[in-house]
């Protein structure tokens, strides 16, 4: 009769069991080694690197255009642009030289430019939008310019009127003041025609003014109709183009202002 092998008794299993688990945590701790020897070779090839590039080839070019190379920046050169090379002669850096102070004046000067250009295009930009929302037709400009130096004629209209009122009582007081002789004026003739002058002198200041300010009305709207006639055949052919069949051959020439 064969006899059948005996399991071990529970002991004996859980020893066995404690073995297993002690291999297994040593192979653990050889791959834990293996792997901070890999980190480590990896950090010594960056140093490495790292030594190599800082021993780089540095050019750079002095006041006569002549081109130097060198394993270190001399002291009068620590302060011009350079590049840093590597062994191959790959660039690895470049650094600018540092600005003087007209370069400096030069580069704000540059940026505060810039801004103002952004500015007034920004400004631009809704001027033209509020043109666009204000008139739909070119007749609708020509009525605001009408309108506006219609305004205008009525106050150089009421100027001339109150101009022509100065001058005949300036020509009265001087009269009257002729008609003394050489005998003594009164202090009253006086003072009316100095003031009457003074009025004179205001009003026809007044109307100078108001024939520029008509002059820059009338070329203020020349302007925005003009501009209002460049956006609205731009804006016409922006919608032409999103317009279903656009490039085909039943597309046909934009509508301009004589056409329509």
């Amino acid at each position: 009769m064969t006899r059948q092998p005996s399991l071990p008794n529970p002991p004996a299993r859980r020893q066995a069991i404690g073995v297993v688990r002690r291999d297994g945590g040593a192979d653990l701790a050889r791959f834990r080694t293996i792997a901070t020897a890999v980190v480590l070779t990896a950090l010594v090839l960056a140093l490495a690197a790292a030594r190599d590039a800082h021993g780089a080839t540095y050019k750079w070019v002095d006041d006569k255009g002549i081109i130097h190379y060198a394993d270190k920046m001399p002291t009068e050169a620590v302060n011009r642009g350079h590049s840093e090379l590597d062994k191959q002669g790959i660039l690895i850096r470049k650094t600018e030289a540092p600005l003087t102070p007209e370069q400096m004046r030069a580069k704000v000067a540059e940026i505060e430019r810039q801004k103002k250009a952004a500015k007034e295009n920004e400004e631009l930009v809704r001027r033209d939008r509020a043109l666009l929302a204000s008139y739909t037709r070119e007749e609708d400009i020509d009525l605001s310019r009408a309108r506006a130096l219609t305004t205008i004629e009525g106050q150089m209209q009421s100027a001339r009127v109150y101009g022509a009122t100065l001058a005949k009582r300036q020509k009265e007081l001087v009269e009257k003041k002729q008609a003394f002789g050489d005998g003594v004026v009164p202090p009253a003739i006086d003072r009316e025609l100095e003031s009457v002058e003074g009025e004179l002198s205001k009003n026809n200041a007044l109307m100078a003014a108001k024939k520029e300010e008509a002059l820059g009305v009338a070329g203020k709207y020349d302007v925005e109709k003009q501009r209002w006639r460049d956006l609205k055949a731009a804006a016409d052919v922006a919608a032409a183009r999103n317009a279903p069949g656009y490039g085909t051959a039943t597309f046909g020439v934009l509508p301009t202002a004589s056409m329509k």
